[in-house]
């Protein structure tokens, strides 16, 4: 039985009680009420002077004694019910004790086993991120070996469809599970502007939309992007993607070293890397020098529809057959012709050996 089940139960008997000692007390009022009359008439009977009063008046004794005697009686009654219920109201107060110090002690068990849990969760959490990080550190650190000494080249362009690697990463790291920007309508923008352009059956997409950190490693290796494009959160020495996860959850802090080490982890590096995000530029010039020769990046905090605004008319300059160059300044006009404020903010680097204004990156196929 539970404590909520003998509350109930308790309720019930301590109203039986109280009507109990009501149904008690008022017999004995009633008793008391009717021996005072009882004596009364006697008393008046012994005042009598004609045998008829007499008679009359010690009748009325008799009837109001025998009505006390009865009230009397009843009055008992419900005062052994009235007792009968009080032993079992402190029963079951005893017992209601007991069972809510048991389901105290079993609430705060559980709490205890859910904290538990959720702190191993967050320890395997945090070591599989601590790996993948040392993972990606150790790449990084093959990738600048390789790279020391060595120009980066701009590869002839192929004759075949410009790949862009689209990952788009919600979570800002303020709260779990805190969301706001408009990944999808950044993709969507991207993609309707690209559409519109001359080269549009020249442009190939993977987006997605809700990256993790193996989104990027597994869109490297099996789409091999000549854009990597990421669209999120980020600070001058981190990029945020999420967990692979269903729940509220907070992100996954990526260093701009291990980033770095993620995109260069493929046998056909890409041409251009877009920071699409908050403080990204701080990052550029790293990118340039082991990654691509190519990288875009944001040198404050940017509005969401700046951002969009920028890489929707990047895109469409890229999918005309632009430069790099070009696209980027008509990104930046862009801004300008809307009114916004962030026209200054999106940074191109490049390597000192490659030309943006001559690297295009959208050939038609002859």
């Amino acid at each position: 039985m539970g404590a909520t089940q003998t509350r109930g139960q308790l309720i019930r008997k301590r109203e039986q009680r109280i009507e109990a000692d009501k149904k008690a007390g008022e017999h004995r009022s009633k008793e008391s009420a009717k021996r005072s009359d009882a004596s009364k008439a006697r008393i008046a009977a012994g005042k009598a002077t004609t045998a008829s009063t007499i008679k009359s008046k010690l009748h009325d004794a008799d009837r109001n004694e025998e009505a006390a005697n009865k009230a009397g009686k009843e009055a008992t009654t419900w005062q052994r019910k009235a007792d009968g219920y009080r032993k079992e109201e402190s029963t079951l107060e005893q017992r209601l004790t007991r069972e809510e110090k048991s389901e105290a002690t079993t609430a705060e068990n559980n709490r205890k086993r859910e904290a538990d849990k959720a702190a191993r969760a967050q320890a395997t959490e945090r070591a599989d991120y601590e790996r993948r990080i040392a993972e990606l550190t150790t790449i990084a650190e093959q990738a600048r070996t390789v790279a020391t000494g060595i120009a980066r080249e701009l590869r002839n362009p192929k004759q075949e469809k410009l790949r862009i690697l689209m990952l788009g990463a919600d979570s800002d790291g303020t709260n779990e599970g805190s969301y706001g920007l408009r990944i999808g309508r950044e993709q969507s923008r991207i993609r309707s502007a690209v559409k519109a352009a001359l080269h549009r059956d020249l442009i190939e997409f993977d987006a997605r939309p809700a990256a993790t950190a193996e989104d990027l490693l597994d869109g490297m290796s099996s789409f091999r992007p000549h854009i990597v494009h990421f669209s999120g959160h980020s600070d001058h020495d981190v990029v945020l993607f999420e967990a692979d996860t269903d729940t509220a959850h907070t992100p996954i802090f990526v260093t701009a070293e291990a980033f770095a080490a993620a995109v260069a982890a493929t046998d056909d590096p890409p041409q251009l890397v877009i920071l699409n995000s908050c403080n990204s530029a701080s990052q550029i010039d790293a990118l340039v020098a082991t990654v691509a020769p190519f990288a875009i990046g944001m040198a404050d905090e940017i509005e969401d529809s700046d951002a969009i605004t920028y890489a929707a008319r990047f895109y469409a300059s890229i999918a005309n057959g632009q430069s790099i160059h070009s696209s980027h300044a008509a990104g930046r006009a862009a801004l300008q012709l809307a009114g916004l404020d962030g026209a200054e903010l999106p940074t191109l680097a490049c390597s000192p050996d490659v030309d943006p204004s001559t690297a295009v990156l959208v050939v038609p196929i002859k």
